[in-house]
């Protein structure tokens, strides 16, 4: 039986990269007695998959792994079994089961929503929360994006499906952002500000944000008509 994980990763565990991340949960998996199923060969191990990598120094209310159980007794005592031996920073929020012909959570990733703030000493020299939204209603917005190999010119504003203004008018003020990030597209949230700093003169300081990602989308809709939903609705109680 194939089922999704929902987790949240937050506090010093932010500082732990994916692989590391990956071997963590194969040995939580192990210490909660999961009936985990393992691939068949010379060395088998866990059949399990993670949605997307999150950058390190990044936490997140929204991740996801899938993997495959041979038996269970239900969905609220797996969470409670991995609950019992997650560290600080690490929390099991839901788990739910996928229908056998369901893709993996990395084939099923197509948009992640993210909490943007700058960290104090970090703002912008000029009234950013004013010029945000001219700049994301832009006609395009074209950047210079660095890929493994080259440099290649990309315009954002398709990338970018909701983007708005948090908290003004009395709290610190924070952008929530809707991009794009599947395997064609995968905007990152720094891109986007960046851009937006670029665009007003000045450059973005490599330690400015603090970033949250809130949770990680597949795109259920007909071609040309998005519907993204969290990735722990596609699957089902048990």
């Amino acid at each position: 039986m194939k089922v999704r994980i929902k987790f949240a990763k937050s506090g010093a565990m932010r500082f732990i990269g994916h692989l590391d991340i990956m071997r963590y949960f194969q040995k939580a998996i192990r210490r909660a007695d999961i009936d985990v199923a393992y691939s068949e060969g010379f060395s088998p191990h866990q059949i399990m998959s993670f949605a997307s990598p999150l950058g390190v120094g990044l936490t997140s209310n929204g991740e996801y792994l899938d993997i495959e159980v041979k038996t269970h007794a239900g969905a609220e005592d797996m969470k409670q079994r991995l609950n019992k031996v997650m560290v600080g920073g690490m929390e099991i929020l839901n788990v739910t089961m996928l229908k056998e012909d369901a893709k993996n959570a990395m084939a099923s990733v197509a948009a992640a929503e993210y909490t943007v703030r700058f960290r104090q000493g970090y703002e912008p020299g000029f009234d950013w929360p004013d010029r945000l939204m001219e700049f994301y209603h832009s006609p395009s917005i074209i950047v210079a994006k660095k890929t493994k190999k080259s440099e290649m010119t990309l315009d954002l504003k398709p990338f970018i499906y909701r983007l708005s203004l948090l908290g003004k008018g009395g709290t610190a003020p924070a952008v929530r952002m809707l991009v794009n990030a599947s395997s064609s597209g995968n905007v990152k949230p720094g891109l986007v500000m960046e851009a937006f700093l670029r665009a007003n003169g000045e450059e973005l300081s490599p330690f400015a944000l603090e970033i949250i990602r809130e949770d990680t989308y597949a795109d259920v809709g007909k071609e040309g008509e998005p519907h993204f939903v969290p990735l722990d609705a596609i699957g089902m109680e048990f």
